[in-house]
């Protein structure tokens, strides 16, 4: 077996090897829930040791790790709530040190993101707020389903000091969808975790008895968000509270009803033939310019992979 990262005697426009990436899926990676007979349903997410798998590819700094670990969770618990075959994005692009955080999760549960950030510019507190670290900017949400279908995007300016405040203005602002949002992300005793709690209010018509008032139905939603938010990060990311404990835990007296499970996986969807497909489109002047030694180097943004592609067999590429 050969390592897919080194030179191979195979022309690089044809080898279609995938990067050496962990193989880890999470069964209970999402859990989503309603209340019975009240206007609440929501998800719980945990990482688990996926959350160190792909928080560990890039060696940020505490503060951008975490921020990333809780775009994941986000997304991950976002991605479940829609019906759609591709890919559900997060991306916040600002002018602060994290100039980029981008993550997306695929129908099946394929979940990757990256953080780009300027050490040199990150703030000297060690625990800098989400907006410390964006700055001015905006917050996308993106529902991409390939190039033959129309690309959905939701797009607010960056409001909020946590990206659980930031969420939480996008969708008050650009869905009219009253929801609330918990993200945790940290190093632990076994590694990297995240994990994120998302509550939506449901409205009267989508499941709720017409028996109940709307001042019951708002009694019930602000009851729940009261029970949510007695949530602590050490629940949220502890791998031997399991999902339904927890849930049970802040909601059985609410009429408590689990759905079916979603797993989650490393979702890396990188590969020397895609990353070759790339460098086809440019000239061979800017091929040229871009190799160093002989050689062009392309590195994933995502796994943290390098692919090395020989420039001398890459001349009716441009």
């Amino acid at each position: 077996m050969t390592d897919s990262t080194e030179p191979s005697a195979t022309p690089d426009f044809l080898n279609n090897d995938r990067p050496p990436v962990p193989h880890i899926t999470v069964p209970r990676g999402v859990q989503p829930f309603h209340l019975e007979n009240r206007p609440v349903r929501g998800r719980l997410v945990r990482l688990g040791p996926l959350a160190d798998a792909l928080l560990t590819r890039h060696e940020n700094a505490e503060a951008v790790t975490a921020l990333l670990g809780q775009a994941l969770a986000l997304t991950a618990g976002l991605s479940t709530a829609l019906k759609f075959q591709g890919s559900f994005s997060l991306q916040a692009k600002g002018d602060g040190p994290v100039g980029m955080l981008l993550a997306d999760c695929t129908e099946d549960g394929a979940l990757r993101g990256y953080a780009r950030a300027d050490g040199a510019r990150l703030p000297e507190d060690a625990a800098p707020r989400a907006d410390a670290l964006l700055g001015k900017g905006y917050l996308a949400f993106t529902v991409d389903q390939g190039a033959e279908m129309e690309r959905y995007q939701g797009i607010v300016a960056i409001k909020g000091a946590s990206l659980a405040e930031m969420t939480g203005h996008y969708f008050a602002t650009s869905e009219q969808l009253a929801s609330r949002v918990w993200l945790a992300a940290a190093p632990t005793p076994a590694g990297w975790r995240a994990a994120a709690l998302i509550l939506e209010r449901v409205a009267g018509q989508g499941g709720v008895g017409p028996e109940i008032s709307q001042a019951e139905q708002e009694d019930a939603w602000e009851t729940a968000l009261a029970l949510a938010a007695t949530i602590t990060e050490r629940e949220l990311l502890d791998d031997a509270l399991t999902p339904d404990r927890l849930l049970h835990r802040l909601f059985h007296a609410e009429g408590l009803a689990l759905a079916r499970p979603r797993p989650l996986s490393y979702g890396c969807r990188c590969s020397r033939a895609r990353l070759a497909g790339v460098l086809a489109g440019f000239g061979a002047e800017d091929l040229d310019h871009m190799a160093e030694d002989g050689s062009i180097t392309m590195t994933c943004e995502f796994c943290n992979v390098g692919f090395r592609f020989e420039r001398a067999e890459m001349r009716d590429g441009g």
